[in-house]
């Protein structure tokens, strides 16, 4: 056993080596990027708040991260997830929307 003690370790260092570097690939990415994608969920915020049916102003919580589109919260019906995602799309620089949205049916 004692003879494997040295190549686990080499494979414990470099594993760990492998997620650090990973981690620190993704935080530099995501600033870069933080400037379009608060202006995106700026503009996301403004048009889902015009829209009565889907709830008071602020019902719908919105997250942006490398221009994907991240929608939670809750809507009386289907036809509101679905209309809600419509109205995203739309909005320019997003380039796809994670619709988590709950339908609440009454």
């Amino acid at each position: 056993m004692s003879r494997f003690k040295p190549i686990f370790t080499l494979a414990s260092a470099s594993i760990l080596a492998g997620v650090l570097a990973g981690c620190a690939d993704f935080r530099q990415g995501g600033s870069e990027s933080s400037a379009p994608d608060a202006k995106i969920t700026t503009n996301v915020e403004a048009q889902l708040d015009q829209m009565p049916d889907l709830g008071p102003p602020g019902s719908i919580r919105v997250q942006t991260v490398d221009h994907v589109v991240y929608l939670n919260g809750q809507v009386d019906g289907g036809l509101g997830k679905r209309t809600a995602e419509e109205v995203v799309r739309q909005v320019p620089g997003v380039e796809q929307v994670a619709n988590n949205i709950d339908v609440q049916h009454k």
